[in-house]
């Protein structure tokens, strides 16, 4: 069971990674930037490409940093992929912020939006301050957040057409909701793991 989780993890990860690259091959008239007015705001759009650009990089960065393997293996990569995607979130975060008080749905969704981008900048921060003071483990448990934010891109790609097409919600009233269970329930996930971890095994 747990290979299987790693395995959907790994996978889904990779995916949402990848999605970027949708807005090079495809038209750019699909997912959010159907709304044309804002997609014709230079600021806007510039700001739209940094964000899942560089969220796509964080994605694939950052689901190496909880193989241990890796970290046995090669603690110089697992260094790497760490600084990149500390990079990554901290453009993207501070994009997504700029896109999310500019975004669909209203102040419901817009403030769901900048609590995700906050939240997302202050685990990765606080992430990489634990491990400057080589806090591994507070390193580990604020990775573990970060990372479940990082996967709001994931949530978000799978309550979009749920709401829309299985519950028929029109698109402004499911994005005020996905806009906070996008990310909010991932953090709850995120402390229940830390809690799994931190439990003490009790041997047979």
């Amino acid at each position: 069971m747990k290979k299987i989780f790693w395995v959907l993890f790994i996978l889904l990860s990779i995916s949402i990674g990848l999605y970027p690259i949708s807005y090079l091959v495809l038209t750019t008239d699909h997912g959010v930037l159907i709304n044309r007015e804002l997609y014709n705001i230079p600021v806007w759009r510039w700001m739209f490409f940094q964000h899942v650009a560089l969220g796509g990089i964080a994605m694939l960065s950052g689901f190496t940093q909880f193989s241990k393997k890796l970290r046995a293996r090669n603690l110089k990569l697992h260094r790497l992929f760490g600084k990149i995607y500390l990079v990554a979130v901290l453009l993207s975060g501070a994009a997504g912020f700029y896109v999310a008080l500019n975004t669909y749905g209203g102040v419901p969704a817009q403030l769901g939006f900048v609590g995700l981008a906050i939240s997302w900048l202050v685990t990765t921060f606080m992430a990489y301050w634990r491990i400057r003071n080589k806090e591994i483990d507070a390193h580990e448990r604020w990775m573990i957040k970060s990372y479940a934010l990082t996967w709001a891109a994931v949530t978000l790609r799978i309550y979009l057409p749920t709401f829309e097409h299985l519950l028929n919600m029109n698109f402004n009233e499911s994005y005020q909701i996905i806009a906070w269970l996008c990310w909010v329930p991932n953090l709850i996930v995120a402390e229940l793991i830390i809690l799994q971890k931190r439990r003490p095994r009790v041997m047979a």
